[in-house]
């Protein structure tokens, strides 16, 4: 099985390699088998790469953003042609299942791409009267932006990072997490199809160190990370120390709050997929699943039912519901957390284990696990596993949820379920996070803007939101009349 591109890292508007990078190995989840292998960027790759986003972007900057939306679309239009195939390539990548990932990952990203596309026309500055002078705002792009990416949602995120700022007028180098690095090439590929010019996508492979070099990098205006809080506080850090602007979409330990007159069907279902879809591997996940002790007994039979029915296997199997995680290091983590929990004296209610599928023995699998009798303080409650763990929790009172919901250096997230719309309303207004869901979960719409408070991150992706966080205002004030001095 193969998955090799034409060339490891793509540079003013075509591939690009320089065998002097270490090699870097793309391995298939569900077998351990290297499907493709590339080389991470040199620093004369990373040079290359910003001076050719530095060149270019000047003259997109001037390009009236109707035709810059239009060609976005076309890019749009382009990965759903291709959505198949795309899917087929980021399964490869990831090995999520391809039921996912035919309708969650280059679909997102098309609809990223298609939303800033008709966004960006109407997205101007204000205009303020003053009693005869007036002023005016200029909505300006800031130039060279860095996207950095998560190894979960790879074309996804590639574009939610691109689209707005490509929308904007901004130029990006783009670096993929090293465990996924396949799908961004795809997307660049498809963006100069569309008629994007050269220089203003741009993908360099590398891991932490090419990322620093990139932040750090004088030409960088701005960067824009999806990844773990540890590495959110080195990239800002070291961002702002040269006053760049950043955007920070980090890890989570989100709650839902699940109250005794919720609908018993649609809560299970809104805490499967906020635990097991991507194999659990997913920031936003909604990990603290608090029970009203109402509704615990039933809840726990009727999700002990659907979990147990949950099919582990071939990721390009159309009927495969979970696949493994993204590499063995994940899944020894994964692993260490489920000991940990036992040790910690939770009850291992359901799975925990590490399969041996038929045909895919060497595969990095996880059974769905579910943690009862779990308390606040175990570090199972507190920590981002980002694996198909899921701890339930018990509580009496409305105040009671929210205020152990909130106890957390995270605000991703947080999801309720209630008939109580009344009550759903007011908890969510107490909830310390950026993405709530009333009654559902894990859905992210690219209408709406997803970020977190908290350690969860800055600024906001998606939404007419994410368009403010990749421009800068300028002011202008005009005289009408004669400037009045004393001097």
């Amino acid at each position: 099985m193969r998955a090799q591109p034409k060339a490891s890292h793509y540079i003013n508007g075509d591939f690009a390699e320089d065998t002097q990078g270490a090699g870097l190995d793309v391995i298939y989840p569900a077998t351990a088998e290297r499907i493709a292998q590339l080389h991470l960027a040199t620093p004369n790759v990373v040079e290359l790469a910003v001076e050719s986003a530095r060149a270019a972007q000047a003259s997109w900057a001037r390009v009236k953003p109707m035709e810059r939306g239009r060609i976005l679309r076309k890019a749009a239009d382009i990965l759903r042609t291709r959505n198949e195939e795309l899917a087929r390539l980021e399964t490869l990548d990831t090995g999520k299942a391809i039921q996912e990932t035919l309708v969650a990952d280059p679909a997102s990203a098309a609809d990223a791409l298609e939303f800033f596309g008709c966004a960006i026309a109407a997205h101007n500055g204000d205009h303020i009267e003053l009693g005869g002078p007036f002023g005016y705002t200029r909505r300006e792009p800031l130039g060279v932006c860095v996207g950095i990416g998560a190894w979960n949602y790879p074309i996804q995120i590639a574009a939610w990072k691109a689209a707005p700022a490509l929308a904007t007028g901004n130029a990006m180098v783009f670096k993929p997490s090293e465990n996924t690095p396949l799908s961004a090439l795809a997307l660049a590929e498809i963006l100069t199809e569309a008629g994007l010019p050269g220089g203003l996508f741009n993908v360099v492979q590398g891991a932490g160190e090419v990322g620093a070099q990139l932040v750090g990098h004088p030409a960088v205006a701005k960067v824009s990370l999806t990844g773990s809080v540890a590495t959110g506080k080195k990239v800002m850090a070291l961002a702002s120390s040269q006053m760049k602007h950043g955007t920070m979409e980090l890890g989570g330990k989100s709650p839902i709050v699940i109250f005794d007159d919720a609908d018993l069907e649609n809560a299970v279902g809104g805490a499967m997929l906020g635990n097991f879809y991507s194999t659990g591997q997913i920031c936003s996940n909604g990990t603290r699943v608090f029970l009203q002790k109402g509704i615990y007994d039933r809840f726990l039979d009727r999700l002990s039912e659907r979990t147990r029915a949950i099919r582990l296997g071939d990721p390009l199997d159309p009927d495969t519901h979970l696949g493994p995680l993204v590499s063995a290091e994940q899944r020894e983590r994964v692993l260490s957390y489920i000991t940990l929990g036992q040790e910690e004296g939770a009850h291992l209610h359901l799975g925990g284990g590490a399969p041996s599928l038929q045909g895919f023995e060497k595969g990095f699998f996880v059974e769905p696990t579910i943690f009862t009798e779990v308390r606040d303080d175990m570090r199972i409650a507190r920590e981002e596993i980002f694996g198909p763990v899921m701890c339930v929790l018990s509580f009496d009172t409305e105040e009671e949820a929210i205020a152990r919901a909130n106890d957390t250096e995270f605000g991703l997230a947080a999801g309720v379920f209630t008939r109580d719309m009344a009550r759903a309303h007011r908890v969510v207004g107490q909830l310390q996070a950026g993405s709530c869901w009333i009654n559902a979960y894990n859905l992210t719409p690219v209408e709406l803007p997803f970020g977190g408070f908290k350690s969860s991150g800055i600024g906001r992706e998606n939404a007419l939101a994410a368009l403010d966080h990749y421009s800068q205002i300028k002011a202008v004030y005009v005289e009408t009349g004669n400037v009045e001095s004393p001097y």
